[in-house]
């Protein structure tokens, strides 16, 4: 299993800054998710266990430099692991909560993605690192608030660290057929991070069943992200 970036994108459709990254995973059964995920892909294991994630982090959509400040907002992910019958593997969205009604509403009409907006807070204070989230639209039915201490940073991720965070595509049901959007952006600069506060009801929204604390908790600053065009996936 390699963890490598692939070639860049050879032609960029979309680009993003992601900071402020705070990654929190569960270990689940593969067989309690496979049927969240599109048409034509499988969960992707490590260990005999797939995983399913919690990301929040400040999201500037259109990654030039001088509007990241401009238009930025928080965005909190929950997300699987993903192989296609191509070998490539990917994440698959199941929740995107975002500030942005216009954001949302786009996303939602032009990629498929399962955006909703909801009313969120990223806030930084010394090393701790806070996010809320109460959902508006199209439901109201779940809320989340996160703080996350931020430790050393890791010098050598672990495998699994790499098969959490290291993933260069998203599979997505797109205009009724299974897509891979390809991304590409430079290796993550991780640090540990432990949990000061975790109520979280967006995982139990979308349906996966977890309990306990996350086995994994893990920050980043932040990288630029470029999309490519997306291609079928079955």
């Amino acid at each position: 299993m390699t963890f490598d970036a692939p070639r860049r994108v050879a032609r960029s459709v979309l680009t993003q800054w992601w900071n402020d990254v705070t990654f929190l995973h569960w270990r689940v059964d593969p067989g309690a998710v496979e049927h969240l995920l599109p048409a034509g892909t499988r969960p992707d294991v490590m260990g005999g266990g797939t995983f399913v994630g919690l990301v929040a982090f400040r999201l500037a959509p259109l990654g030039w430099p001088a509007l990241t400040h401009r238009w930025s907002f928080p965005e909190t992910n929950v997300r699987l692991y993903t192989v296609d019958r191509e070998g490539r593997r990917g994440v698959a969205f199941l929740s995107m909560d975002a500030t942005s009604p216009v954001f949302v509403l786009g996303a939602r009409a032009l990629v498929r993605l399962p955006y909703m907006w909801s009313d969120m807070a990223l806030r930084r204070d010394g090393d701790e690192v806070s996010y809320t989230c109460e959902r508006r639209w199209p439901d109201r039915d779940a809320t989340s608030t996160l703080t996350v201490r931020v430790g050393e940073r890791v010098a050598r991720p672990s495998p699994l660290e790499q098969f959490l965070t290291a993933r260069w595509g998203l599979h997505t049901s797109w205009f009724g057929r299974t897509a891979f959007f390809p991304n590409h952006h430079a290796p993550w600069d991780l640090h540990r991070a432990t949990v000061v506060r975790c109520d979280d009801g967006l995982v139990a929204a979308a349906e996966v069943p977890v309990s306990g604390a996350p086995m994994s908790v893990l920050h980043s600053p932040g990288v630029r992200a470029r999309f490519g065009i997306p291609s079928a996936a079955t």
